[in-house]
């Protein structure tokens, strides 16, 4: 018994009934005058639908985000948040510098109570504006800690040495606050570079800098709390100028860390290949000769 054969069946488009005026026999053929246009709208085709997005593929919002891409957008943030935070500490520094200009100038006449109102004021507000972005860049700078060590992690093959438990600690208690930040971001950045684990990490000099700014900051910080519980007139004027002078160094901090969290992501991305330098061969030098072929004559086949 033979197989059936499969059918061949050829589509054709044919204009509804009544579409089109009856055409007179013995008529002039008209020329091509471009593409068919119908007088009334075509029964065949498309449904009548609106457009949507397909549901069963799944979307960006609910694809599960990478580690480097929570790293990256992680980074952006508290960037931001750094950025916004070193803004208000120059805006509280510059309110105390003009604070102890004001009290330099009443050691020679009385001030208005509308200027020294303003200046308290001022101090006031961007003393609470400043530690409030201060509070909101460092929960968001410890995110992105998070973050980055589990993507170093991933990318270089070896765990941190620290837990999370004992990174909360070292933050928090007084004394280790000053050690622990450079040496997590020092392994950090040595886990992001994909160096060995058994190397001993060595700091470049973007971070050396930022752990003696942070160092700086944090022992001015202390200095200037504990000078604040000294209680005569020129106690009172030099401690404005602490309170100023760590205000700069707290911006400072704040925007030299935006830039160290933009560095080492952007060290934990993967390599454009576009941004590659191509190479190529100029010499080879103590390579062995190559292998000759034998020679072959004129008339021998190929």
């Amino acid at each position: 018994m033979r197989p059936l054969q499969p059918m061949r069946v050829d589509w054709v488009a044919t204009p509804p009934p009544g579409a089109y005026p009856a055409r007179r026999f013995g008529g002039a053929r008209r020329p091509y005058a471009g593409p068919p246009s119908y007088p009334v709208p075509p029964r065949w085709g498309f449904p009548l639908l609106a457009w949507r997005w397909p549901t069963s593929v799944a979307l960006d919002e609910a694809r599960p985000l990478d580690r480097v891409d929570r790293v990256q957008r992680l980074a952006r943030t508290a960037s931001h948040a750094l950025g916004l935070a070193g803004m208000t500490a120059l805006w509280a520094a510059g309110s105390e510098l003009w604070r102890y200009t004001l009290l330099l100038l009443s050691r020679t006449g009385a001030l208005s109570a509308t200027t020294v109102g303003v200046s308290d004021a001022m101090v006031v507000a961007a003393s609470a504006v400043a530690g409030i972005t201060s509070a909101i860049a460092l929960v968001l700078s410890f995110l992105w800690v998070r973050a980055a060590r589990a993507a170093a992690a991933a990318a270089s093959g070896y765990a941190p040495s620290r837990s999370e438990r004992e990174l909360v600690l070292g933050l928090v208690v007084p004394g280790v606050n000053l050690v622990v930040p450079g040496s997590v971001l020092a392994e950090l950045e040595h886990a992001a570079l994909r160096l060995p684990a058994d190397a001993r990490p060595k700091p470049s000099k973007l971070l050396l800098r930022w752990w003696a700014l942070w160092v700086t900051s944090a022992l001015f910080f202390a200095l200037t709390v504990a000078w604040s519980f000294r209680d005569s007139v020129q106690a009172l004027a030099d401690g404005v100028l602490l309170h100023a002078v760590s205000d700069l160094l707290a911006a400072g901090v704040a925007l030299t860390t935006a830039v160290v969290v933009r560095r080492i992501t952007t060290l934990l991305l993967p390599l454009d290949p576009a941004s590659l330098r191509r190479m190529r061969v100029v010499g080879v030098k103590g390579a062995p000769a190559p292998e000759l072929r034998a020679i072959r004559a004129s008339g021998s086949p190929r």
